[in-house]
């Protein structure tokens, strides 16, 4: 059962979906069906106390992953 981020194209609401095979896709506000799927990005948390850096893998270049592909960071 994934969950999914939408917006509403006549309302414009961003809402998050727990998207089963019966579930019907519409806005909570406006209950419109034309919908974007938005790009989800995930947290992670660690136990109490504990602080670390998220580690993301390289990109493609093996630099900082630049959505723009490689070399267009400007690093290299």
């Amino acid at each position: 059962m994934p969950l999914y981020e939408y917006v509403c194209r006549s309302c414009h609401q961003q809402f998050e979906l727990l998207v089963r095979a019966s579930t019907d896709l519409a806005c909570p506000r406006c209950h419109g069906t034309e919908l974007d799927k938005q790009l989800s990005v995930f947290a992670v948390s660690t136990t109490s106390g504990e602080r670390q850096a998220a580690v993301m893998a390289p990109g493609p270049c093996g630099g900082c992953g630049h959505p723009g592909g490689p070399g267009s960071c400007g690093a290299n």
